[in-house]
């Protein structure tokens, strides 16, 4: 993991491989580029012409746009790394959190290789430097465990140390937001270590190791629920989903209690380590990366651990609900009807819709401890995807407040997310001749088809929100800003921050 400092250095002066500054398009009516904040020593350094020099190479500014020059006389560091900003706010305005989020994590992944790097990014409050931290840390993720091309002596590995500029490291504010900066990316990081990993290491058995190993080391109490007990409870979602598989089902539950909590979470994971779509197999070409198909059960793992580090005054419970979708003789086939936890049945029109049937399960079995809120988080559906595209997720609800509430809140953290409504003529769709309910309904709107089947199994009465993260859970294209390819860590972030707001009082 990639080392955090905070410094208060001038950037010129501070000893380190390479120099981090920002660069913008001149504001409405200016004409060029203009040096951000932070670097008015360096410019001085250029004799007022950094600018310049970075126009004649080519540079515009653009957001995430990234420039290298030598370092003139009176600069420490032998290279200056420029990252475009974009737009230069107006005066007196400062720049938003998550392009320096993103200008950071850009500039963190063109350091591959370097062992020590100083950020002179725009650093005016406390949040700013938390941004910076936090896009750094996250841009210099790699996921290098089966490469042995990355395990010699001439292999580039990330970035190895961040030493954050304008940090006031004495200040206790500064220091708190560094070490949670820290704490988060590590957690996060770590939800993009188990997507990422190959679904012949990564079983349903082999997560919930992970998840009791961890639990053990930060004060979690963990709860296993093998294929037996899950047999002996009456767990027909999950069980059904795994009946294919040669790797059982698991349920997870992960405890998180703070003395002074007076509210309490469920944040509830889909955890399907590999879907080849069961029966209803799905197409050539989508199947080889279904290993994401558990990152939600990662990333509300991830956020369990980071709240349990960070000591906040919250309840949190995590479930993750874990199988592998797998075609064989044993396994459920359209028209068989399971009888879930909750008692209702369940006619499987389509085996590729299986999500949604360890999901209800684990929300059930959430709902009896009758939590303040209940959060789930899955690589839910196509429609989505297709509705939202790759990097928002979407949000339904039964709690309009809530679910607005939570947008804010993934917009505050830096995730891109859209309210999504579930239409009650929608619900018809999936009125089954044979059992109470079918988990197909409507092909138009499936997404939001889908969260009215979860809302089925939640709790009367409990607030409740379903964050389909299908699009930005795995980036197929290649890396921007602080995203890498591959698995991202989406909505871990917002999951955090909802618990920072619960244990503030500020969610009612």
């Amino acid at each position: 993991m990639t080392a955090l400092t905070l410094s208060t250095a001038g950037a010129a002066t501070l000893r380190a491989d390479a120099l981090v500054v920002g660069v913008a398009k001149a504001a409405e009516g200016g004409k060029g580029l203009v040096v951000a904040p932070g670097a008015e020593a360096v410019d001085a350094a250029f004799d007022g012409k950094l600018a310049t020099v970075l126009e004649t190479l080519g540079a515009s500014g653009a957001e995430g746009e990234v420039t290298k020059v030598p370092s003139p006389d009176g600069v420490k560091a032998p290279v200056v790394l420029a990252v475009g900003l974009g737009t230069a706010p107006e005066k007196d305005e400062a720049y938003d959190t998550e392009r320096l989020r993103r200008a950071a994590g850009a500039a963190a992944r063109a350091l591959t290789g370097t062992k020590k790097a100083a950020f002179a990014l725009p650093v005016g409050a406390v949040e700013d430097a938390e941004a910076v931290a936090e896009g750094a840390l996250l841009g210099a993720y790699a996921f290098t465990a089966y490469q042995e091309k990355a395990k010699g002596k001439d292999a580039k590995g990330p970035l190895a140390e961040v030493a954050l500029l304008g940090g006031k490291p004495r200040d206790k504010a500064y220091k708190a937001a560094a070490e949670r900066a820290l704490v988060l990316t590590e957690e996060l990081n770590r939800a993009r270590d188990l997507v990422n990993t190959p679904p012949n290491d990564l079983t349903p058995e082999a997560f919930a190791a992970v998840a009791a190993a961890a639990g053990k080391e930060n004060g979690i109490k963990v709860q296993v629920l093998d294929e037996k007990a899950l047999a002996k409870g009456g767990y027909g979602g999950i069980l059904g989903v795994g009946a294919g598989s040669e790797n059982p089902p698991r349920l997870v539950k992960l405890a998180y209690t703070h003395p002074d909590a007076e509210k309490s979470l469920a944040l509830v994971g889909k955890g399907i380590t590999y879907d080849s779509g069961g029966i209803s197999l799905k197409p050539a070409g989508h199947n080889e990366t279904m290993k994401c198909d558990m990152a939600g059960a990662a990333a509300v793992f991830a956020a369990v651990v980071a709240v349990a580090r960070l000591g906040l005054p919250v309840n949190v419970t995590g479930w993750l609900a874990l199988a592998e979708n797998m075609p064989s003789g044993s396994a459920t086939r359209p028209g068989d009807v399971l009888r879930m936890y909750s008692g209702k049945t369940v006619e499987v029109l389509n085996t590729d819709a299986e999500g949604r049937l360890v999901l209800a399960d684990a929300l059930t079995r959430a709902s009896e401890e009758n939590p303040d809120a209940i959060v789930d988080v899955a690589t839910l559906t196509g429609a989505m995807v297709l509705a939202l595209g790759n990097r928002t997720f979407g949000i339904m609800a039964n709690d309009d407040a809530f679910r607005t509430a939570l947008h804010e809140i993934a917009e505050e953290a830096g995730e891109q997310s859209w309210p999504m409504p579930l239409p009650a003529e929608l619900r018809k769709g999936m009125d089954s001749p044979t059992a109470d309910i079918a988990n197909m309904g409507e092909r138009m709107g499936g997404g939001l088809v889908a969260g009215l089947f979860l809302k089925e199994f939640v709790g009367e009465g409990i607030t409740w929100a379903h964050l389909d993260i299908a699009g930005p859970a795995f980036n197929e294209s290649g890396p921007f800003g602080y995203t890498p390819k591959g698995g991202t860590g989406s909505s871990v972030r917002t999951l955090v921050k909802l618990a920072e707001r619960t244990a503030a009082g500020d969610l009612g």
